[in-house]
């Protein structure tokens, strides 16, 4: 599935992992001073982005006309309509396939068919090459939102890039890609089974049969849903990343484990720089860390069979656990959901992320607590929008329903509260406010603005605001500086976008440096 892409070339001052106190404050003006230098350093691989995207759209026209000399009508217009065009204002990850290698012509092919795939696909195979090296080097300038951009869009044009795919942490196993989680199953002889996650290849044919293994003997289902009918004996599901505790039943919890594995295999490549430091990723792209991949924990999950065993079983310690649908608990490290029809997948998402967020790596208490809650919500509601469309998992976009709330408050309700105020704000100030879905709104639009105005200027600047706040040690005046300008040009690139609905008119150099000041 091929990505459209947009780069700017005008990023924000290069975005350093923050640290607590005098030392991140130092380092924060020190890239406020040195950002037009390091602005012009990293321009170079968004340009070049540019550039090998419009060379490449050349060759498909060229490749276009051949065939339409040839008269092979449908391939003139494959040809012509690669890439799909995309929003871009939307985040699109390929939905990868698992079979290694591309499907192959029938073997009577004529020979003028035969010589268009294979000079599309080599096209195809050299695009997704020179995106990677370009996604290296722009590792190397600092640029990881960019890099990354360019690593999906490589696997876009060419999924079985094997460099790409190990970066991923994807190998080749008996003709399939695989992590290295699912080859050492597959090597124990286990398989993967969509109902029931990974068994031994002989218990998949007596569990589709309706019996269970329970120690050393097998039992029937309703005996085994006996046996784990309260959550403290609830079934235990396992998913690459994930322990599901739930006494939903075994199915429930494999199905949950999968939506669980989509969003954290999409957060991990979104936010590689918030969980793994320079170094670590500048060895990722080098191909130095296979087998050794950026370590993360296992997340803990319980998972109840409804609403009702969920209020009844929470409501002790958490006293207004009836108005929610789903809840993560950094005390207890868990994030905890239900089954059945009152359960919602935009809750999921949401809490979900609190919970990567708060564990991939090592965070501050009370996160967001004195100021700068605001993102915590913002980045939370923003992956509430993942969902699958046309063979990708998509993120965003002005049609998802927190921007339709978003711009409603902002151009017909004429509320915003200034980033210079809004950033001030605590969880405190903003969950006891009676504006509270207000702001919450404004919460999501704005992180949409951070991470999509001018083709993604402020992406890398929006990852490193996100750790300087999870680190502890944002003041009100950070997000400012990491981006290199002022909260009121920030207000007026927020409304600009919003009452564009993502389109911008293309500005020239002194407008960009005006909107910097």
């Amino acid at each position: 599935m091929a990505v459209e892409l947009r780069f700017s070339d005008k990023p924000a001052g290069r975005p350093l992992a923050p640290r607590r106190g005098l030392l991140f404050k130092t380092l924060v003006a020190g890239l406020v001073l040195l950002g037009p230098v390091l602005n012009g350093l990293a321009e170079e691989p968004g340009r070049a982005a540019q550039e090998l995207v419009a060379a490449y759209k050349v060759k498909l026209s060229e490749l276009a006309e051949w065939c339409d000399r040839r008269e092979l009508t449908a391939q003139v217009e494959e040809t012509r309509a690669w890439p799909r065009p995309r929003d871009p204002n939307k985040t699109y990850v390929s939905v990868l396939p698992r079979r290694v290698g591309r499907p192959a012509l029938p073997t009577d092919a004529p020979a003028d068919l035969v010589e268009w795939d294979t000079r599309f696909a080599r096209l195809r195979r050299d695009q997704s090459n020179s995106l990677f090296e370009l996604a290296r080097q722009s590792i190397c300038r600092h640029r990881a939102s960019l890099a990354f951009e360019l690593v999906l869009a490589a696997l876009g044009e060419n999924p079985d890039n094997e460099p790409v795919r190990r970066l991923l942490g994807y190998q080749k196993f008996r003709g399939e890609w695989h992590t290295l989680y699912e080859v050492r199953k597959l090597r124990s002889g286990q398989v993967h089974d969509e109902r029931f996650g990974w068994l031994p290849k002989s218990y998949v044919r007596r569990y589709g049969q309706g019996q269970r293994r329970s120690g050393n003997r097998w039992i029937n289902a309703e005996e085994d849903a006996r046996l784990h009918h309260g959550i403290n004996s609830g079934w235990d599901v396992e998913s690459e990343h994930y322990t599901i505790r739930t006494n939903a039943g075994i199915e429930a919890g494999v199905e949950l484990g999968t939506k669980l594995e989509r969003l954290y295999r999409v957060w991990k490549q979104l936010f590689v720089r918030f969980y793994a430091s320079e170094a670590q990723l500048i060895a990722l792209f080098d191909g130095r860390t296979r087998g050794r991949p950026v370590k993360l924990p296992r997340y803990k999950v319980v998972y109840f069979r409804d609403r009702e065993d969920y209020n009844r079983s929470l409501r002790a310690s958490m006293p207004g656990i009836a108005i929610s649908i789903g809840v993560y608990v950094e005390s207890t490290r868990r994030a905890y959901f239900f089954a059945g029809k009152d359960s919602d997948r935009r809750t999921l998402n949401h809490e979900a992320t609190h919970q990567l967020f708060h564990e991939s790596r090592p965070v501050a208490p009370n996160v967001g607590a004195k100021a700068n809650f605001w993102i915590v919500e913002g980045i939370a509601m923003y992956m509430e929008s993942l969902r699958e469309e046309d063979g990708c998992y998509v993120l965003g976009g002005f049609d998802d329903l927190r921007m339709q709330a978003a711009r409603f408050r902002l151009l017909k309700d004429d509320f915003y509260v200034p980033l210079e105020e809004f950033t001030g704000y605590g969880m405190e100030k903003i969950q006891s406010d009676p504006r509270i879905a207000t702001l919450y709104s404004q919460a999501a639009g704005l992180t949409h603005f951070l991470i999509y105005f001018d083709a993604g200027r402020y992406r890398d600047a929006l990852v490193a605001y996100l750790s300087a706040v999870y680190n502890g040690c944002a003041d009100p005046a950070a997000l400012s500086a990491l981006t290199g300008v002022t909260y009121a040009n920030l207000d007026k690139q927020y409304r600009r976008i919003m009452e564009t609905a993502g389109g911008t008119q293309p500005k020239s150099r002194a407008k960009r440096k005006r909107d910097q000041v």
